[in-house]
């Protein structure tokens, strides 16, 4: 998929976006949980920045490492060792992982090479995949971060986290609007 519009998911529309979220997820008595590598918490963070998130936000976990997405998500070596860490597999696991430990509606995980080091060819800086468990429903979204101007290790985290958060919002307006 291509994201050729990726100024829309600015840092600066970053706090906006979670709010929203956050009154959505409110209204509709929705749970949500996040995992973390490369956005470290961020997530987590913009999530319990806004009132009201007690009543939303059930878990946040930062498995930066291996060895914790193992231990904690139940990431198998089998995914790691055959696509690696920064992979839409790994991202799926995180996910499906964290829908088992939190029993949120909503979950999001998050892995990939913030920088300013690390890439590679295959999986450039800003190389990020991001996986969502939306009531059930499964599936990743890889945002071409690599072909952000401003390819800072603080610009990748933020446009990585507004990417997941304005997902989310849109689908939860999608099924608003469905059911109205």
């Amino acid at each position: 998929m291509q994201y050729s519009h990726l100024s829309e998911y600015s840092s600066d529309n970053l706090d906006k976006t979670v709010t929203n979220v956050v009154k959505c997820l409110l209204e509709k008595g929705l749970t949500i949980a996040t995992a973390e590598s490369c956005t470290g918490g961020l997530l987590s963070e913009k999530i319990t920045s806004v009132s009201g998130a007690s009543g939303i936000f059930e878990l946040g976990i930062c498995t930066y490492s291996e060895n914790t997405k193992k231990r904690f998500l139940n990431v198998s070596d089998d995914i790691l060792n055959q696509f690696g860490v920064v992979s839409s597999e790994t991202a799926l696991a995180m996910v499906q992982g964290l829908k088992k430990c939190s029993g949120a509606d909503i979950c999001i995980s998050v892995t990939g090479i913030a920088g300013p080091g690390g890439g590679t060819h295959e999986n450039p800086v800003g190389s990020v995949y991001i996986g969502f468990d939306v009531c059930g429903r499964q599936f990743t979204e890889h945002p071409q971060l690599w072909k952000l101007e401003d390819k800072s290790r603080d610009n990748i985290r933020c446009t990585a986290a507004c990417f997941a958060f304005r997902k989310i919002e849109k689908l939860l307006m999608e099924a608003a609007a469905n059911n109205e």
